[in-house]
């Protein structure tokens, strides 16, 4: 099964609707937050940044660039209008944030737009992520500034040891929902190819045991794709999240992704 982020905008809008959910749930996760924390801290904005937020979502994050940025002005592009009217109706407040549908290989912008350009959480989504990153470098100004986070989802585990039914749950879900794993392993490679300059380059990562919101759902989700796919039966997709909820109650859950974040420049 393809992920279903790459083709976003041929999803139904229930399943839109869904992950427009899981995508807000996740950015108010307090180890996401402070993730993205973490890897601004890398970055010295300009007062009047013009930034560009690519594969925004349902906006969560051009939230906080927009906050962040009073003086400046944030433009988020997604190809899911889904999305994109959550995204406007929570960012009504926002006078300098303003929302776009597009495809971020083919940005609807002139050369040299903005001084900064964001990928959070997107590459590991695109096919042909070097499409995207040659159009960062082409709307960025000279100097401008590449943010990239994602996830290394190669890494993702519920497991507790060897062979554990969770882990499956966990391999099923990347399967569906990230079109490149091991993008975070590429990425310095393909930033440098695009024509930028590496300044920073970070490890992060999550993980959850006693309240495992986000990672519970990783489990649900796998489950309810291997039924879907044929491989087990309904009765065992829902003993699979019972017993993630059975180690939630014993104190043994564990779940767990390690991400990366890299920021690089566009040299004068």
């Amino acid at each position: 099964m393809a992920d279903v982020y790459s083709t976003i905008a041929d999803a139904g809008h229930d399943v839109q609707e869904l992950l427009a959910g899981v995508l807000e749930r996740r950015a108010a996760d307090l180890q996401q937050r402070d993730m993205l924390g973490a890897y601004l801290a890398d970055i010295d904005f300009p007062e009047a940044t013009e930034l560009l937020d690519i594969g925004c979502g349902t906006g969560a994050v051009s939230r906080e660039l927009a906050g962040r940025l009073p003086a400046g002005k944030v433009i988020g592009i997604d190809p899911s209008p889904v999305f994109l009217a959550t995204a406007r109706r929570l960012a009504a407040d926002f006078a300098n944030l303003s929302f776009i549908e597009g495809d971020c290989r083919h940005l609807p912008f002139d050369g040299g737009s903005f001084d900064a350009v964001f990928f959070h959480t997107t590459l590991s989504h695109v096919p042909r992520p070097e499409a995207a990153l040659d159009e960062a470098f082409r709307v960025l100004r000279p100097g401008g500034v590449l943010a990239v986070f994602d996830g290394n989802y190669t890494t993702t585990t519920l497991a507790n040891g060897e062979f554990d039914p969770l882990q499956a749950c966990a391999d099923a879900a990347m399967a569906v929902l990230v079109h490149d794993r091991w993008l975070i392993q590429r990425l310095s490679a393909l930033v440098q190819g695009a024509g930028f300059s590496i300044v920073k380059q970070r490890t992060h990562g999550i993980a959850e045991s006693t309240e495992p919101d986000y990672m519970l759902t990783i489990a649900d989700r796998g489950a309810d794709i291997l039924a879907a796919s044929d491989r087990i039966g309904a009765d065992l997709a829902q003993a699979l999240k019972n017993e993630a909820r059975r180690r939630v109650d014993a104190g043994s859950f564990f779940g767990s992704i390690a991400y990366g974040s890299l920021v690089a420049r566009k040299q004068l």
